[in-house]
């Protein structure tokens, strides 16, 4: 048997570094990769320009030190001779200002020079290359995203600069009567038979316009469609030219619609602006306008009208046991009965959540909107089949009049709003009318910050735990402490409703604190107990991560609760950790020597730069799950999160994908690698006596990876 050696191209790297004695050069501190990179070394920006002439060089590294880099001409010439080719500047951290004018100007990224090692440097050049993947990739994408979103459901021709054509989405092919093989390579105007609908002249050619004009050009209705079979369709169209990566026309699209269908469309368009896309219910916008002219009338006629304003009790328990699919069925389903509820002169309408507004247009005594509003609590309170499950739970409703409570749309809707806290306060599931003198959390709202203030001193805050997921062995491999408030009033409040209330107004240095010491309480707990012992990640919010004190804290807490420092997890923003970038890398590596791992949470969503992360101590990134949701329906409309997991295995960190509700996404996550997940598809975030029944299924709690 013969072998065979395969060869491969070795990346090629021009490197134009000036000659100095006071750093090692680039080109020998690559010296040992050659096997996967190869750079060559050219003195001079001329030299430099000579050999990107040629062929073979992949991407450029450029010495700030050069003395046409002072005023970054070196950057503008070789974006002018190479416009293809990524830069990465190589500078002293006293340039870095100059660097990232550099970056301003074309470069792709910059690197510091001080203290750099050949293990960072071949980091940071094989994440260029990938990111120059990646831009390509992504810019394809877009283009193609942009055209198929201006199209939807429109028909859509392009054609090259020639004007033959190049494409037919399959709407065009109906209209045309053309299939997009024997369309190919066709003049446009032979698929395109367009004429004048008053004068019977062939119209003008739509694409050459837009590529004479450089621009895009429309024509309206008048114009009349000869399909390949003959038939003769009413439309109007528009054409736009098309454009590579470095701006050149290469075409046109040319979209076009049905004129009928179109209105048609208009007026589903206009439904969707007014109603809510889940229940169908109106929406905000619409409820106001209606509930101003039924006040208008009211006030015409002098009568009575009475807005509810409804609220479910503890429906957040169902997303959180069932999953937001669930919640979002049981929503529809309490839509349709307040619907069959009222009158159809009344108008039901989704505020948002599980949040509904009922107008009532004509009401001649209180008694009566109370005998609807008790009809209503009694529909949703029957059993709701949802999920092959039979869900019961209750609701609140508050009422105001008009004109007794108000006299114009936003003061009965908060008065309404007031009415049901009242209702809640007395103990759910019952109708409270408004009353001026108590008007319940609308005062409370106005002062959150004694009412965050009372939960603190109470103890009302506490922490559940959702676990995170090793997808390699289907084991715990750590958990999220969440908090939440358990309001006397409100019952379990989630974060998203009081966090940012707590940020403004600075308590959330103490309450993240309070969450710190409680994690930790926990963990230790835990491990008493001879449970398996696991990291406990803490959301740390940037005020808190600022704070003076928040190092001394961390100490403090770790000291007193007894609890190993690798078992503390902080959970830190982009936004948080690009505040003050000297500070920050100052702090996380003095977090790091502590022992205190270190994560980047909704990685992906902020404003940082991996020149900036390769600075940072980070042991784990984490997928937002808006990129997660993208997984479904279509896996290879996922780009971002296939480049977050390559870009985690870059930097040398673990990747950890939040939001995982399906199998489809968890079957993506394992095919890119990804190293834990969480979300519904396993277990929501749960009370510690939850959290620790699952601890006792360690380390195979989820070995199926089925949840």
């Amino acid at each position: 048997m013969q072998t065979h050696a395969y060869a491969y191209a070795v990346p090629v790297l021009l490197l134009i570094e000036r000659e100095t004695d006071d750093r090692p050069s680039v080109e020998r501190l690559v010296a040992d990769a050659r096997d996967v990179l190869r750079v060559e070394r050219v003195t001079s920006l001329d030299a430099g320009v000579k050999r990107l002439r040629e062929p073979g060089i992949k991407g450029v590294l450029l010495d700030l030190l050069l003395p046409e880099s002072r005023d970054l001409s070196s950057v503008d010439e070789l974006r002018r001779v190479a416009p293809d080719k990524a830069i990465v500047v190589l500078a002293r951290a006293s340039d870095q200002l100059l660097a990232r004018r550099a970056v301003d100007r074309g470069a792709a990224d910059y690197v510091v020079t001080d203290h750099l090692d050949a293990r960072t440097l071949c980091q940071l050049i094989a994440m260029m290359f990938q990111r120059r993947s990646l831009e390509e990739q992504r810019f394809v994408e877009r283009e193609r995203a942009e055209v198929t979103l201006n199209s939807i459901c429109d028909a859509v021709v392009t054609t090259d600069i020639t004007g033959n054509v190049t494409y037919l989405n399959r709407e065009a092919e109906a209209r045309t009567g053309w299939s997009r093989f024997d369309a190919f390579a066709r003049p446009v105007m032979e698929i395109f038979d367009v004429m004048d609908g008053l004068t019977g002249e062939i119209a003008q050619n739509p694409a050459r316009l837009a590529i004479e004009k450089r621009a895009g050009v429309g024509f309206e209705g008048g114009f009349i469609l000869v399909s390949r079979d003959g038939k003769e369709t009413a439309i109007e169209h528009s054409a736009s030219p098309m454009h590579d990566h470095r701006g050149k026309i290469v075409g046109a699209v040319i979209v076009f619609r049905d004129v009928v269908v179109s209105r048609d469309r208009s007026r589903q368009m206009l439904h969707l602006a007014e109603h809510d896309a889940l229940t169908d219910l109106p929406n905000r916008l619409l409820f106001n306008d209606r509930l101003t002219r039924a006040i208008a009338l009211a006030r015409r006629h002098q009568r009575r009208l009475a807005v509810l304003f409804l609220d479910c009790d503890r429906f957040k328990h169902v997303n959180d046991t069932l999953g937001h699919e669930a919640g979002d069925q049981l929503l529809q389903s309490i839509a349709r009965r307040l619907t069959a509820s009222v009158r159809e002169s009344d108008t039901v309408s989704r505020h948002g959540g599980d949040e509904f507004l009922i107008l009532l247009s004509e009401v001649d005594q209180p008694g009566g909107a109370a005998q609807i509003a008790n009809k209503i609590i009694a529909a949703v309170a029957a059993p709701h089949d949802v999920a092959q499950h039979e869900i019961c739970l209750t609701a609140s409703v508050g009422i105001s009049l008009y004109p007794e409570d108000g006299q114009d749309a936003q003061t009965l809707i908060m008065h309404a709003d007031a009415a049901m806290y009242d209702a809640k306060a007395a103990g759910r599931n019952q109708v409270g009318f408004f009353r001026p003198a108590a008007d319940g959390w609308v005062s409370k709202r106005s002062s959150i910050e004694s009412e965050l203030r009372k939960g603190l001193e109470r103890s009302e805050f506490r922490l559940h735990y959702q676990p995170t997921i090793d997808l390699l062995t289907g084991a715990i491999a750590g958990a999220e402490a969440l908090m939440r408030w358990e309001h006397p009033a409100r019952g379990l409040v989630p974060p998203d409703q009081f966090i940012p209330a707590a940020e403004a107004c600075g308590l959330i240095v103490p309450m993240g604190r309070w969450a710190l010491g409680e994690a930790c309480r926990q963990a230790k707990a835990w491990q008493d107990a001879g449970l398996p012992p696991i990291p406990i990640a803490v959301n740390v919010s940037a005020l808190q991560f600022r704070n003076a004190g928040f190092l001394e804290d961390i100490r403090d807490i770790l000291q007193d609760t007894g609890l190993d420092p690798r078992y503390l997890e902080l959970e830190l923003t982009e936004s948080a950790l690009m505040v003050d970038v000297a500070t920050t890398s100052a702090l996380l590596s003095e977090l790091k020597r502590s022992g205190v791992g270190l994560k980047v949470d909704d990685f992906g969503t902020g404003p940082s730069s991996l020149s900036y992360l390769q600075r940072f101590p980070v042991d784990v990134l984490k997928i937002d799950q808006a990129f997660v949701r993208e997984i479904q329906p279509a896996p290879e409309g996922a780009p971002i999160v296939r480049a977050v997991i390559a870009m985690g295995k870059s930097l040398g960190c673990r990747v950890i994908a939040e939001g995982v509700e399906t199998r489809q996404q968890l079957a993506y996550l394992k095919e890119e690698q990804c190293d834990e997940v969480q979300g519904y598809h396993f277990s929501p975030a749960v009370e510690p006596s939850a959290f620790e029944g699952l601890l006792t299924r360690a380390p195979w709690a989820f070995s199926s990876l089925g949840g």
